[in-house]
């Protein structure tokens, strides 16, 4: 009997011992599967929030071959940033499949599709005003796949790798509407965007500047993009003087350049 009892306790004991370990098993592979699926996502906030940055460097691009500034450096870039726009659009479409979003991928494609013809016409400034529309388009469509993805993935995570990447994008389109009230578009929204562009680049920066997230290389990297911010967004505001348009040009792709790197250095201490 005693010899039964012993059995019996050893044979629950022995049960609860496999159930925990495959409870554990089970919760090791739910994290792990998760894991995964949350680097995916945050290597696809990257992706679209990058072609918030293309929608506006594509269009500064176009107005800048127009006014014949740096000819040869702008056309490479449009034609590498088109490239770029297509390619990383294909990689969205692929891995995402959450129907909502792919609905906006369409529209996204729909817009970029126009925007490729319209830059190949001659330049008109009905032409150049469809161009800053339709740039605008794909930024609202590209930063509303951002936001869905975001939701998918930790906000700490997510947030900072967002912040960095929409640096990239402000400095393309502090330049885009720079170069377009050069170009004869001379209304309001012209004004008013490229100053709040403005704005946002400044606040995100000192956000940046004070996370907690920085290593010794993020932090010397963004104190190098704000010692050339504090110097070069004084030459922005001056929107209705004009007159530096290729300064502007070299000093946002230099910040937009430096805002790329900073934004792989988050993915990589996120992963």
């Amino acid at each position: 009997m005693t010899m039964l009892l012993i059995y019996k306790i050893s044979r629950r004991e022995s049960m609860q011992k496999l159930i925990k370990a495959i409870t554990i098993f089970i919760i090791l592979t739910a994290t792990n599967l998760f894991a995964k699926e949350e680097d995916k996502n945050i290597k696809l906030i990257d992706i679209a929030g990058k072609q918030r940055m293309l929608s506006q460097r594509i269009a500064k691009d176009y107005l800048y071959l127009h006014k014949n500034i740096a000819t040869r450096k702008t056309e490479k870039e449009l034609q590498v940033s088109i490239k770029e726009f297509f390619k990383s659009h294909k990689i969205l479409v692929n891995a995402i499949k959450n129907e909502e979003i792919k609905n906006l991928l369409d529209f996204v494609e729909l817009s970029s599709n126009d925007f490729n013809q319209t830059i190949h016409k001659s330049f008109s400034l009905d032409n150049a005003q469809l161009i800053l529309d339709l740039s605008e388009s794909m930024l609202e469509g590209s930063q509303y796949i951002v936001n869905s993805i975001k939701h998918t993935c930790r906000k700490e995570r997510s947030k900072i790798i967002d912040i960095a990447g929409k640096q990239r994008m402000l400095a393309q389109r502090i330049a885009k509407y720079y170069i377009a009230y050069q170009t004869g578009i001379r209304d309001e929204n012209t004004v008013r965007s490229m100053k709040q562009s403005i704005i946002d680049f400044n606040n995100n920066l000192n956000i940046l500047l004070r996370s907690k997230e920085n290593t010794p290389a993020i932090q010397k990297k963004i104190d190098g993009v704000n010692t050339l911010w504090k110097i070069v967004h004084k030459f922005y505001k001056d929107i209705e003087k004009g007159g530096l348009p290729l300064i502007v040009f070299n000093t946002t792709d230099k910040i937009t350049k430096k805002m790329n790197e900073i934004t792989q250095l988050y993915l990589m201490i996120q992963k």
